[in-house]
Order: C-alpha cells, then structure tokens, then sequence
C-alpha cells in the first residue's frame, strides 16, 4: 500500500508539471492567434515527439522528454539586412527549443504568400508584451487558484496555545555534549522519555499551569527538579495525563533568538536547570482562511521564491558539497522535479514526519507542491535574459521605448529590435540553466532535501 501511494504522489505531480506546461504554453497560444500571429506547432516536451494532430495550421502533440514545451510562431526574430524578407527565422517560446532552434540558424521557413503580416516581429510592442508575458502570468494565475483553493478550502497552520513537542531524547547527556535521538543500554533515560513523551504532542500544561508557547515548557520545569509533574498533553486529538520528574542538568544558555550567549572570552555560558529531554516548538493548527488573505499569502510565496532565485550561486555551491561531500541539503533552497517527486511521493505516502497524515492534508500538501512549482516559473521567466521569456519582453519594451522616442524627437523610425543578438547570452544562459537541472537531478538522488525532521 505504501508503495502504490508513493506512485501516486509521483504520478499527481508528474501531471500536474505536464499541466503547468501546457497552460504555460496556452498562454503565449491564445493571444498570438488572437493577434493574427501564425502559430506552427504547440508541443508539450522536447524530444522525439509522441502523438500529434494538426488542427488548422497548427500542429498540437506531446513530445518524449515532459521537462518543458514550446509554441512555434513565425517570425519571432526580424529578418537580417540582407536577408530574404519572405523568409524568417523559426523559434520557438520554450527555453530548451529555442537552443535547438538557433543552433539550426541557417534553417529558414518560408512565408507563404498571406502570412506577410503574420509575423511575430510585426506586433505592436503591447501585443508582444501580452503574447509573451501571457504564459508568465499564467503560471501566475494557476498558482494564485492552487494556493487560494488550499487556504480556503483546507486551511494552512496557524499558531495555537501549547508547545509541540519535535523530539524526545532518549538519554541524558554529559554537560557540553549534544543530545542524542537513542542511546546506549543501561545509559540513563531522560525524564519525558521515561513518561512517554512522543514528537507531536501537544502540551498543555504542567502541573495545571497552561503552556502558551514553546519557551513556556522551559520555564515551567525549570524549579521543580526532583518533583513529580503532571503534565497535559494533545494527542491524536485526545488528552493524556503523564507524569514526569525533572532533573537537575547543566545546559548552553540561548538568547530570545535561539542563538546561544556567549561569555567575556566569547565561549558559550551554561546554567543548572530543571531538564526533561524534548526538543518543544510552535504548536499550530489548521484553520480555514477567508478569500481575502489568498493575494498576501500569494506573495508571500512570490516572495520567498525570488530570494531563493537571487541567490541561486550561492545556493548552488551548498547543493554542489551536498552532493559531492557530506553536507546537509538546505530545505528551502532549490530542487529539481526529481526532488520535487521525490517529496510528493513520501509524502503522499506519510513518509515525512510532522506533515499531515490523513487524505485532506496529503492532497493539500501535493497540490501546494504544484502551486509552487508554478509560482517558481513565473519567477524564473521574469529574468529578463534570453531564453526566459522575460528577454522577450525587455525586447519588446525596449523597441516601444526606441520608437517613442523617435516620435517625440522627430527622427526617423528605428525599425524593430532584433532580439537575436542577445543570443550569444542566450547560449551562456541555457548552458548554465542545463548545467543546474543536472546538478540538482543529481543532489536530489544522492542528498535529498529532508523535511519533517
């Protein structure tokens, strides 16, 4: 059973990138024929191509590699001086084919007489703008629709009285000596694994005094050593009663930042208190949230996903000692969709401790996966280099800028901007953006990103 559930988290995500795909792409196909642009193929994948059906002039399939897509339309790129004008060169929106397309430069499609002003090139620069940031902003939209059906109709955590317990240390440690998940036969036992304690309870109070948050656990215990305790705790929705006796340890003293505080001689203090042995944090709960907070908590991810792609260099040298090292894979930095199946289909088979369990959560969890993975193209096709699409629209804008310009100052029209000159970034870009996907495929297999412990 565990097994046909991890194929199923795998199988969701799957179609769900196939899907983002294909709306992405629907969104550069719908204006562009709106337009009057001549649209030749609208493929999902690249690679060998799978089934096709032409409908018109266009030819719709589905191609054998599911890692991107494209919509060829004719005469992205202006003709050279000198060049045929009732020939274009052929180019493609998808990132991977446009490679493949200006590698095979020297190959030209004809105009057939009728299409002479059905070019892409030709487009007033809004209509180049929409064409292109159409699929951008598609990724937006579905993943604004994902994330507000998620906060809505699920819920997402929120604060709640009580601390959660992450871990029980089975073991007392000796002063200065990090604590330890198991331990040694006949080594003594920590007070909350001798009660039985478990990671995710909840705890109410100790000795009838409710615990409001995680730094309440600490202050409460802290003089009663040698004294036993009644503690409250949440678990599976139901009230236990436990009984524990602090002991008497000596432990790092840490500042309301968690960082620890640090002597004259800057070495870490220490301080005798009561010591139960549990790692305490957050306690929350999942609550529905009104329509209105979806566009800020929609942001929210817009947000943390720039800062994550800002810092892709640095980001990418801890995945390179992850991989190649013995490092630990940071949870929030990037993944490839290896990674991201990979934590769909853990999770879908409740192999990843601390996240939802039943069926709501699982498929809550997979579909903020999607959302994600949607709000991180819509991103990464903002960066305003070839081959994103955002190199497009910088082209575009910087054409409509040249013209009005030369209105204003009555000179002569400057004509279209050529966008194939920045190829030569185009490549370096394209080489690096290959160079990443392999490098985190292969961190993803090796050191993969960890969560929930």
């Amino acid at each position: 059973m565990t097994v046909l559930l991890y194929l199923v988290g795998v199988l969701a995500i799957a179609f769900g990138v196939g899907l983002s795909i294909a709306l992405h792409e629907l969104g550069h196909l719908v204006p562009a024929k709106a337009f009057g642009v001549k649209v030749t193929q609208y493929m999902i994948g690249f690679g060998p191509t799978l089934w096709s059906r032409r409908f018109g002039e266009t030819e719709y399939g589905v191609k054998a590699i599911p890692l991107g897509g494209f919509c060829r339309m004719i005469g992205m790129f202006p003709p050279r001086k000198g060049e045929d004008p009732t020939k274009i060169r052929v180019s493609s929106t998808g990132r991977f084919s446009q490679l493949a397309d200006e590698a095979r430069k020297t190959s030209l499609e004809e105009v057939v007489p009728g299409d002479e002003d059905r070019v892409f090139y030709k487009l007033s620069t809004p209509k180049k703008v929409t064409v292109m940031a159409g699929g951008i902003f598609m990724n937006l939209l579905v993943g604004f629709v994902l994330l507000g059906s998620v906060v809505t109709l699920y819920g997402i955590a929120v604060p709640r009285p009580g601390a959660e317990v992450v871990a029980v240390y089975q073991c007392v440690a000796p002063s200065g000596q990090a604590l330890a998940a198991s331990c040694a036969d006949g080594a003594p036992r920590t007070p909350a694994f001798a009660a039985g304690l478990r990671p995710d309870d909840i705890i109410v109070s100790i000795q009838g005094r409710q615990v409001r948050d995680s730094a309440g656990v600490g202050a409460l215990v802290a003089d009663r050593v040698g004294q036993p305790t009644a503690v409250v705790v949440e678990r599976g929705g139901q009230r236990v009663d436990l009984t524990l006796t602090p002991i008497r340890n000596t432990l790092p003293v840490y500042d309301d930042s968690g960082r620890p505080v640090l002597d004259a001689n800057g070495k870490p203090t220490y301080h005798e208190t009561g010591f139960i042995g549990i790692t305490s944090g957050t306690a929350t709960t999942i609550r529905t949230q009104p329509l209105s907070v979806v566009p800020g908590y929609t942001w929210q991810a817009v947000s943390s996903t720039a800062g994550v792609i800002l810092r892709i260099p640095q980001k990418m040298v801890g995945v390179a000692q992850a991989a190649f090292g013995h490092g630990e894979r940071d949870p929030n930095g990037p993944i490839s969709v290896v990674g991201v199946g990979r934590i769909a289909g853990e999770a879908s088979a409740g192999q990843i401790p601390g996240l939802p369990q039943d069926a709501a959560g699982r498929i809550a969890l997979l579909v903020n996966l999607i959302a994600s993975l949607n709000i991180a193209l819509f991103v990464f096709n903002l960066v305003p280099l070839l081959p994103m699409d955002g190199g497009h629209v910088i082209g575009a804008l910087w054409e409509g800028t040249k013209r009005g310009w030369a209105r204003l100052t009555h000179r002569p029209d400057p004509g279209y901007v050529d966008v194939a000159k920045a190829l030569p970034v185009a490549y370096v870009v394209s080489l690096g953006l290959i160079a990443m996907t392999v490098l985190l495929a292969y961190a993803d297999i090796v050191r993969p990103v960890k969560l929930g412990g």
